[in-house]
């Protein structure tokens, strides 16, 4: 990303917009969205090293709750949510922080909900495991603030190898939807 060129960009809008950008509570504003941009679209250059396994026979592997935060391509508002990721290993496991890695990498996009739970799906069942399911649930200031003005969440689903079929996966969905988070 070339932050000037956005910085100057920016600029050009705040001006269209019938404002003056050297207005003390505008001034700086271009480079902070510049940086801002930088942050939150950090997804296009990100490695999501799911390559790090670990030797391990275990049953099915549920990382529940992970928090993104994403902006729409529609109308680049901000929509955000949790996902939560089950997968089957073929005897070799990933480190926790690997699927939130890999979460950010699709989040941290100009997105929609529906290609980002595919697109994780995809990314992690091609690392060779018997079955993926990733659930994602979002709220969209596309929605909230324009248009319908309403506030329903969004949940979208993407099911790859044994939890394609649904007997497979009735127990995952139960255990994510029912069990609560707490520390011993």
């Amino acid at each position: 990303m070339n932050k000037e060129r956005v910085h100057k960009l920016i600029r050009e809008i705040i001006i269209e917009l019938g404002e003056d950008p050297t207005r003390e509570g505008l001034r700086g504003t271009p480079e902070r969205i510049a940086d801002m941009y930088e942050e939150i679209f950090s997804g296009y250059d990100s490695d999501s090293e799911l390559s790090v396994q670990f030797s391990e026979d275990s049953d099915a592997v549920i990382v529940k709750d992970i928090k993104f935060y994403s902006m729409c391509e529609h109308h680049m508002l901000p929509f955000f949510g949790k996902i939560s990721i089950a997968y089957l290993p073929n005897g070799r496991v990933f480190g926790v922080s690997k699927l939130v890695r890999l979460v950010e990498k699709f989040a941290k996009r100009l997105q929609i909900q529906e290609r980002m739970t595919k697109d994780i799906a995809d990314e992690l069942y091609a690392q060779g495991v018997k079955g993926v399911m990733v659930l994602s649930e979002a709220e969209h200031f596309c929605m909230k603030m324009r248009g319908v003005k309403n506030d329903a969440t969004m949940t979208s689903t993407a099911y790859r190898g044994v939890y394609e079929k649904k007997e497979n996966r009735e127990d995952i969905i139960s255990i994510i939807h029912n069990s609560k988070s707490s520390l011993l």
